[in-house]
């Protein structure tokens, strides 16, 4: 089922928790696809606490076979503009600091 090297690429897996950030899928939902076959795991352990990695292409497949193309596309979006607002709010405050710093530094020059 999965491509050579697949396991090791970036990017290319996540854990059940990730996906039901990213995905807003359960475990359960995780559980009955491997069950059916359609989701490879490998199970893992961080900090005492069990966890399953899967491979991201075969769970938006199995999303999209589930629920449909739209919900998947839906998910994405969301998951993107996330990022996109967290790096914005990121910069913001990145950019307060340096302003402040900014201030500071001509104060100083000026006496």
């Amino acid at each position: 089922m999965a491509e050579y090297g697949e396991w090791n690429r970036k990017g290319a897996t996540l854990s059940d928790v990730t996906a039901k950030k990213e995905y807003g899928v359960s475990r359960d939902f995780i559980i009955q696809g491997i069950r059916a076959g359609k989701l490879e795991y490998r199970e893992g352990v961080v900090w005492g606490n069990p966890y399953l990695r899967i491979l991201r292409g075969q769970l938006e497949q199995y999303i999209a076979e589930e629920f449909g193309e739209d919900r998947l596309s839906s998910d994405k979006n969301k998951t993107e503009l996330r990022k996109i607002k967290k790096e914005i709010a990121d910069l913001k405050n990145r950019l307060a600091e340096l302003e402040a710093r900014r201030t500071e530094l001509e104060k100083a020059l000026k006496k």
